[in-house]
């Protein structure tokens, strides 16, 4: 946030938000002071997390480029955080005026960062809900008329699911999104790896991670790329975030994402 830290009325500044912490990752003001030093302790084991976070922005933007391109004109942004531009609504409307953005988060300072930035435009609409609670969320978009799940539609959970507890089985949440989408649809996941992390980096984000409201969760590219299960998996497949950008010059980090697109058959 600001120098002072001033937040808005219900806002707990003691506790570390992933959104926030990742704002300041990339290059962000809408953080405090323990997002800061939360995000500070990994980097000082993993100085290329910034270059990470950028590269995983750039993926989600490609992908929405894509979905675009292609036809797509609903894009549903789940686990959004606070948008840095270019946004998913400035890239799908850029190509498709038309598009209609919707974004969600259970992060209280996202919900009101977002209306602020959004209260403008009608064709992009940001809700406070909560992937956890997969029925409720889908319900409130189709009857508020957010998302016609008769139509295609890509569905982002962009460095979402490592946030969510094997207890909480993502894979199944993934899949009550699935049998709403239509034939079409495409699914876009990013999330951090096990397979190729450096040890030390990542046991100090789960470390620091451990006591907030979502402590963090490393899965093996195969457990991953399960939660395509019903979707038909784009080329490359499920790999290192990197090999998403092969015409960019991206060094190898410390900390691995594995990401993958599905289309709904």
């Amino acid at each position: 946030m600001t120098q002072q830290d001033d937040a808005p009325a219900g806002i707990d500044t003691t506790q570390m938000s992933h959104a926030r912490a990742y704002d300041y990752v990339l290059g962000g003001k809408d953080n405090f002071a323990v997002d800061r030093e939360a995000a500070g302790q990994v980097i000082a084991l993993a100085p290329d997390l910034p270059a990470l976070g950028r590269a995983q922005r750039r993926f989600l933007l490609r992908v929405t480029r894509m979905c675009a391109e292609a036809g797509i004109r609903q894009f549903l942004d789940v686990g959004a955080g606070i948008p840095t531009p270019p946004n998913v609504h400035e890239t799908a409307r850029g190509l498709a005026p038309d598009a209609r953005v919707v974004y969600v988060d259970n992060d209280p300072i996202v919900f009101v960062h977002n209306n602020a930035l959004l209260a403008t435009d009608d064709g992009v609409v940001s809700i406070k809900a909560d992937v956890r609670e997969p029925d409720q969320l889908l319900d409130r978009l189709r009857s508020e008329h957010l998302i016609d799940f008769e139509q295609p539609v890509l569905v982002l959970f962009i460095g979402l699911f490592h946030l969510v507890t094997d207890a909480e089985n993502p894979a199944a949440l993934i899949a009550r999104f699935r049998e709403r989408m239509a034939p079409g649809s495409y699914v876009c996941i990013s999330q951090f790896c096990v397979d190729g992390s450096d040890p030390a980096a990542r046991a100090k984000l789960e470390e620091i991670s451990a006591n907030s409201p979502a402590p963090m969760t490393f899965r093996g590219r195969d457990e991953i790329e399960s939660f395509f299960d019903g979707f038909d998996l784009l080329p490359p497949g499920v790999v290192d975030l990197r090999q998403w950008s092969p015409d960019e010059d991206v060094p190898p980090t410390k900390l691995k994402v594995a990401a993958g697109v599905g289309r709904v058959r």
